[in-house]
């Protein structure tokens, strides 16, 4: 039995955000997913951050149905983690124009992300985000209470959060309440690089150090890096004692110029995380890691 470091390899197959437009290879329908999903499985994966889309047009959703659907396709292959995104996306279900011209994702359809069959942990954006996609100003609002909301309601499930900080800022806001409405570890999620994002941090070493520098006690991290930033910062997070992340939500490339699948990025991550001295962790040894099944109160 190895007694190397155990890594938990994160692959998040889909997002809210990209298409098959600019990757053939996003898998966006339940079967699609699902598929793909066992292939990083079996390359090494241990979770999924899974994100749902619509049938008619393959736009964002939160439905439940759907997450459910992917879900049950999930489970019936593998006992990968299983993370739904109560973030969306940036078009379809998920958002609606204000009368001052904004575009704003609706709090009601992310909060519908929690209620897919299966689900074991969820994604929480804990701040407020003025997201930029080419003439469209998205904002994004989770006011204090709209944090304590999804908190709670994720505790009531059993649910683990997965706290989503893109700034120093947001990490101390959230080191704030995390004894009120989580149990130790604390999982956070830096992501770095989204420049879309009015106040997203780049990823440089020196502020990715910043940040695990500031982690609150008793939490664990991991990183997303968005784009060609995805590999230095994985690799970054390894050596600061952290867990990493890949997938076609946060990179759609394997190189400069060459296009990339979710099984490549992951047999790469996995690769590398063995060359490093570590061994990626098997779905039950990274509930252990994260402190899953979380119990309901």
């Amino acid at each position: 039995m190895s007694n190397k470091p155990k890594i938990v390899v994160t692959v998040a197959p889909t997002g809210g955000m990209a298409s098959k437009k600019q990757n053939p290879a996003l898998p966006t329908t339940p079967e699609e997913i699902a598929a793909d999903v066992y292939d990083c499985y079996n390359a090494g994966a241990s979770v999924v951050a899974v994100h749902a889309r619509r049938a008619i047009d393959q736009e964002a959703t939160c439905d439940p149905a759907v997450y459910t659907d992917i879900n049950r396709r999930i489970r019936d292959k593998c006992n990968i983690i299983l993370n739904n995104s109560t973030g969306g996306g940036i078009n379809g279900d998920m958002i609606h124009q204000l009368n001052n011209g904004l575009w704003e994702i609706k709090f009601e359809e992310r909060l519908k992300g929690m209620e897919g069959e299966g689900v074991e942990m969820c994604t929480l954006d804990a701040q407020t985000i003025c997201a930029t996609f080419g003439d469209k100003e998205i904002l994004v609002p989770t006011t204090p209470k709209r944090v304590r909301e999804l908190a709670d309601k994720m505790k009531a499930r059993g649910i683990k959060p997965e706290w989503e900080v893109f700034a120093l800022s947001d990490l101390l806001e959230v080191g704030k309440i995390l004894k009120e409405v989580d149990e130790e570890p604390y999982f956070i999620n830096m992501v770095l690089g989204v420049s879309a994002f009015q106040g997203g941090l780049p990823y440089t070493p020196k502020v990715m150090q910043l940040l695990v520098d500031h982690l609150p006690k008793g939490a664990i991290f991991n990183v997303s890096a968005i784009g060609p930033a995805q590999l230095p910062a994985a690799m970054q997070s390894l050596l600061l004692g952290g867990h990493v992340r890949v997938g076609l939500e946060d990179n759609l490339y394997y190189e400069q110029g060459k296009l990339a699948t979710n099984v490549q990025l992951v047999e790469r991550i996995v690769r590398l995380v063995r060359e490093m001295g570590y061994e990626p962790a098997t779905p039950d040894e990274a509930r252990q890691i994260m402190g899953l099944p979380r119990r309901k109160p």
